[in-house]
């Protein structure tokens, strides 16, 4: 027996029977080494003993290194400009729901986990952290010798304090999209400084996710921090930069922390300079004309000149960002199945991913359950356009002469484009649609049913941000009880297929489930999803480092100018 041989077995002698399940799923060759190590990081195993399973099993080292991580020389100090799109909203962490606001908490302040671009969990303020047998109580430990900026050290009180704020439904925190069915105020509690303990309402496989930089408001903050204040003064985190100065509705400085915990993680860059920059042109322009060095997010067709210039990097991260087009399924004339389908057949998904996205994108098939998850079955069929069969399927539904509805969603983004797509489309087959196109306030409204055209539209179409896992997707849109379930889905059957995708703690038993609802979903269509697709960003030729991900984030930590 090899020394590497006994080096596994060493391991495996240690590991819990969760930990030797995915093991032994790799080594069968049930999953890939990529879908090994995203699953390894979600239930606590390091990426160090990841990256040394799977080239022990047969795959190359190097396991969970990040675009960050992959750098040439930097040279030390300078100030790094960033655009974004500016938060729109006061950036307060119990409230901020928007691109802008998230990208400017991740600077100061840090997650217990950080999702990285390629979905991967890293150790942030949580050393390590495991579930029980059946992933109903999870338990982090708290990284030690860490400081806010205002000088506090953090504890685990800190960490569960924060958990529990979040989770409390009287405070209206966005992370209630993620906790609410599974995390309750109350439910984390510190078990010593170092520890804390969170009780789940159900078993959950993927909720070291849902207290990640995915669930972008739950940035840890000190026990006795006033919610009601103004944030905006301090900042105040653990995370790699300090605040400097922040003029709402133009920029945002900071100067690197010299206390951060994590010394190799330490800002090559002296300060950090971010601008908001709503319209993506100025984004652009900004950028080709030297008064950036990075910018965070712009589409292909609005940047194309970003993607040939030679002086320019772009960074792309395999997103699982989409839209959803709903169809309420208990209102004509989407309460016939037949019609759902037929509107769904009618869609050039490929067409659409070239023309809005010059193919920078993946396909969608009417499901959440994106290409990038791990869990996501992917020989389930591709729906592909089908104009006979959408025809048969109006006639069946007694609509051969055709019918008529009214599509309402906003102006933001590509989303008009695709809206007078799907009306292109649907005229083929005799479906007559009729585009309502308002700002976003006005359709999304309060967002909760009888107050917002989002909620309570027949027909609509609706952004939906990046997450490392599908859960909030199939939580908030497709359980009947779902606060976002615009097609006002009931399905008894889908129901109990998420609670067992929810509660699987292995890949194995997370795929079957997942199959069953990628055929149960294709088959009802209460929603199209007719795409995925990757973000892009950019930076000059001379910074290196930058890594973004799909929800939001910009990491400027390793960021700097070349050498």
């Amino acid at each position: 027996m090899g020394e590497e041989q006994r080096r596994v077995d060493t391991v495996r002698r240690s590991a819990s029977e969760i930990e030797n399940n995915l093991i032994d799923a790799y080594a069968d060759g049930r999953i890939t080494r990529r879908e090994f190590v995203r699953r390894g990081t979600v239930i606590g195993m390091s990426l160090p003993l990841l990256s040394f399973l799977a080239a022990a099993c047969g795959g190359d080292d190097g396991a969970g290194t990040t675009a960050a991580a992959e750098t040439g020389e930097v040279r030390r100090g300078g100030t790094l400009r960033t655009a974004i799109i500016g938060p729109s909203q006061t950036v307060d962490p119990l409230k901020v729901a928007d691109e802008g606001g998230l990208a400017v908490l991740g600077q100061t302040g840090e997650y217990l986990t950080w999702s990285d671009e390629k979905l991967e969990l890293q150790p942030r303020l949580a050393e390590s952290w495991e579930p029980n047998d059946d992933g109903s109580v999870w338990t982090f430990r708290i990284r030690q010798g860490v400081t806010f900026h205002d000088g506090a050290a953090l504890t685990a009180e800190d960490v569960a304090t924060t958990l529990n704020t979040h989770a409390d439904p009287d405070n209206g925190s966005p992370a209630l999209s993620a906790f609410t069915g599974v995390l309750s105020k109350g439910a984390a509690r510190a078990v010593d400084e170092a520890t804390v303990e969170v009780r789940l309402e159900a078993p959950n496989g993927n909720f070291p996710y849902l207290v990640s930089s995915d669930n972008y408001n739950v940035i840890i903050l000190p026990a006795d921090h006033d919610y009601g204040s103004n944030y905006e003064r301090s900042f105040n985190g653990t995370g790699p930069w300090k605040l400097d100065r922040f003029r709402q509705g133009n920029n945002v400085s900071y100067t690197k922390n010299p206390e951060y915990w994590d010394q190799e993680r330490q800002p090559f860059a002296d300060r950090s300079e971010i601008r908001f920059l709503d319209e993506e042109q100025a984004r652009v322009l900004a950028l080709q004309g030297g008064e950036v060095e990075v910018v965070s997010n712009f589409t292909a067709t609005g940047g194309a000149g970003i993607l040939t210039d030679p002086n320019v990097s772009v960074l792309e991260v395999k997103s699982v960002e989409h839209r959803q087009i709903h169809m309420r399924v208990d209102r004509p004339p989407f309460d016939d199945k037949n019609v759902r389908q037929a509107l769904a057949l009618t869609l050039d998904r490929q067409a659409i991913i070239e023309g809005l996205f010059e193919g920078k994108a993946d396909l969608g098939n009417d499901h959440p359950f994106a290409p990038a998850f791990p869990s996501t079955d992917p020989d389930v069929p591709q729906r592909e356009q089908d104009l006979d069969q959408a025809r048969s399927l109006l006639a069946e539904a007694g609509s051969e002469d055709g019918l008529g509805a009214q599509l309402r969603t906003w102006d933001g983004v590509e989303i008009p484009d695709l809206a007078q797509l799907v009306q292109d489309f649907a005229q083929e087959v005799g479906i007559r649609i009729e585009l309502n196109i308002t700002d976003a306030g006005t359709y999304y409204g309060d967002a909760v049913f009888g107050k917002s055209p989002w909620l309570d539209s027949v027909l609509g179409i609706t952004d939906y941000g990046h997450r490392g896992v599908p859960n909030v997707y199939l939580t908030a849109v497709y359980k009947s009880d779902g606060t976002w379930n615009a097609a006002h889905f009931k399905n008894p059957q889908a129901d109990q297929l998420i609670n067992e995708y929810m509660r699987a703690l292995d890949i194995d038993s997370q795929r079957a489930a997942a199959r069953q609802l990628q055929e149960l979903l294709l088959d009802e269509t209460p929603v199209i999803i007719p795409y995925f697709f990757t973000r892009l960003a950019a930076t000059t030729g001379n910074v290196t480092g930058v890594e973004v991900t799909g929800m939001g984030h910009v990491d400027l930590t390793r960021a700097g100018f070349k050498a």
